[in-house]
Parts: structure tokens; C-alpha cells; sequence
């Protein structure tokens, strides 16, 4: 055998594993086969003599190109967009018998749910040493930082994860309170108050249809929320896939919607689709519950 096919059968046998972790990093079988190309491709670029342990290379690599994945805006186009009313009337605390059925075979999704709303180097710190096991100084490797840093961000990621209730979905009051809250600090230019409704970790992505962006700490949100302040004061309260949400519109037509996400009282994530081509179906009067 060369040595070259050497290297093709070790990383065979390390695939399994490593699709395992890119899958329970990005929850999408599809991006988990080209993260772990991604790293076959690098590792054919590299110098595999060099590499003293092949398999936490093979893991560090991965692990990275999963986070520069998790955190690419293109992984906004994931969400479905569905926009309706958010009426005055509290939303009915008991479902239907048989949805509440069908909601306890659905744990694993709303564990991902939860796991969304973590930042990127949340969830990667998490997946690798808790459910990998990981030790941290590998865990510090892939997030490019100390060895306390990462043990803290698996710790907070822990903390949320715990017997935490789906972060998209608060209680139907205390969402539209952070929600009014949001756009009057937004309206008033209110850097300070805006600052108290984000959390540390917060992120924001956007999609214009042509271009994305995003935008992560709460100071750089708060500024560009600052200098929206004419969308919020054209904005109105609406549901976005079931989450809390606001529309802006302008001279009569929608001109962007933003999902929330929350986490202990304040903003997790902020998620824009500011994209004409898929706005153009909504209509103003729906949006407002009006017949």
C-alpha cells in the first residue's frame, strides 16, 4: 500500500466519526458531508508526515469548518418565512390533545431548536466536550481561544441547555413586551436601552437577496439598530414561523421582517429578511389582522 492510499483508508475509517460531529454541530446531514470533504480536501493539501496525531487533526479541521458554516450567512435561507398577525388576544395556553401528542415525539427537534440559539462558539465548545468528550485543550484549539474561555462557553452553553424552554417561543406577554421595548429604543435612538435588551452573545443576520451580512455583539447591533430607527418607527408586531417578529413597511409595502429569538429575558438573535423578490407576496393589511 502507498502512502498515499495509506492516508485515503485512515481517513475512511475516520469519517464516520467525523460526519458524526459535523452533523450534531450543524444539524444538516448535507453541510456535515461537505465539512468533512472540506477537511479531506485540506488534509490532501497538507503535509500528512507533519501531522503527529491524525486524528485530532482530522477533528480540529472539521470542527473549524463547521463553525465558519455555522456562522456564514448563508444559512439564513434555512428558515421558511411564514408571516401572520400577532393579534392583541393572549395566544391559548392549551393545544389540542392530539398536537400535544404529536409534540412529545418531537424532542430532538426542539433540542436543536435550543441548540440554534446558542452562538456558534457556544455550541461547538458544547458538542465537542460534552458529547464528544473533547478534552478543552483541543475544544480551545478549534475556537482559538484559552483553555478557560472555552471551559466557560460549554459551561454557559450548558447552563441554557438545561432544562431550558424553547428560547423561540416565550410566554405570548413578555415577548411583546421585549418586542415593544425593542422598537422604542430603536425609535428614541436609545443606544443604552438597546444595550439592555441583548444579550452578550447576540447575533444578528441578514439577508438582502443579494448580499448578507451579519453582525455579532450587542454594541455593533445597537448601533445599526440605532441607525434604523425610520423602520422601527414603521414597524408592526407579527408572528414569523411562530416566533415573535416586526415588519416594517414603508409607503405601503413590506420592506423587511425581523424574527426574535430569545434567552433569559433578553435578545439572542435577531434574524432580517430584507430580500424584495421575497417580500413582494405580502400584504400590509394581512400583516395587521385586517379583513
Amino acid at each position: 500500500m502507498t502512502g498515499k492510499e495509506d492516508l485515503t483508508a485512515r481517513f475512511e475509517r475516520s469519517r464516520p466519526r467525523l460526519l458524526a460531529i459535523a452533523n450534531r454541530l450543524l444539524s444538516s446531514d448535507a453541510d456535515a458531508q461537505d465539512a468533512v470533504q472540506e477537511a479531506w480536501l485540506r488534509l490532501q493539501r497538507t503535509d500528512a508526515g507533519a501531522i503527529v496525531n491524525l486524528e485530532a487533526w482530522l477533528t480540529t479541521v472539521v470542527s473549524r469548518i463547521s463553525l465558519d458554516m455555522l456562522r456564514a450567512p448563508r444559512r439564513m435561507r434555512e428558515y421558511s418565512w411564514q408571516v401572520e398577525p400577532w393579534r392583541d388576544e393572549p395566544l391559548a395556553l392549551d393545544g389540542d390533545p392530539a398536537e400535544e401528542a404529536e409534540r412529545s415525539d418531537q424532542v430532538g427537534v426542539a433540542l436543536l431548536v435550543v441548540l440554534e440559539t446558542l452562538s456558534p462558539a457556544e455550541r461547538v465548545a458544547f458538542i465537542l466536550h460534552d458529547v464528544f468528550g473533547q478534552p478543552f485543550d483541543q475544544v480551545a484549539e478549534v475556537l482559538e481561544k484559552s483553555v478557560p474561555a472555552s471551559r466557560q462557553l460549554a459551561s454557559r452553553a450548558r447552563r441554557h441547555l438545561r432544562g431550558a424552554p424553547d428560547p423561540a417561543r416565550p410566554g405570548p406577554h413578555r415577548a411583546r413586551e421585549l418586542v415593544d421595548a425593542w422598537l422604542v429604543a430603536a425609535q428614541q435612538g436609545n443606544f443604552t436601552a438597546l444595550l439592555g435588551l441583548l444579550d452578550e452573545s447576540a447575533v444578528l443576520r441578514a439577508d438582502y437577496g443579494t448580499s448578507n451580512r451579519v453582525i455579532e455583539g450587542p454594541a455593533a447591533i445597537a448601533e445599526q439598530a440605532v441607525l434604523s430607527a425610520r423602520l422601527a418607527a414603521h414597524s408592526t408586531p407579527i408572528l414569523i414561523d411562530g416566533r415573535p417578529g416586526v415588519a416594517a413597511v414603508l409607503h405601503g409595502r413590506v420592506v423587511s421582517i425581523m424574527a426574535f429569538a430569545f434567552r433569559e429575558g433578553r435578545i439572542i438573535g435577531l434574524d432580517v429578511l430584507a430580500d424584495p423578490g421575497r417580500l413582494g407576496h405580502l400584504e400590509v393589511d394581512d400583516l395587521r389582522g385586517r379583513t
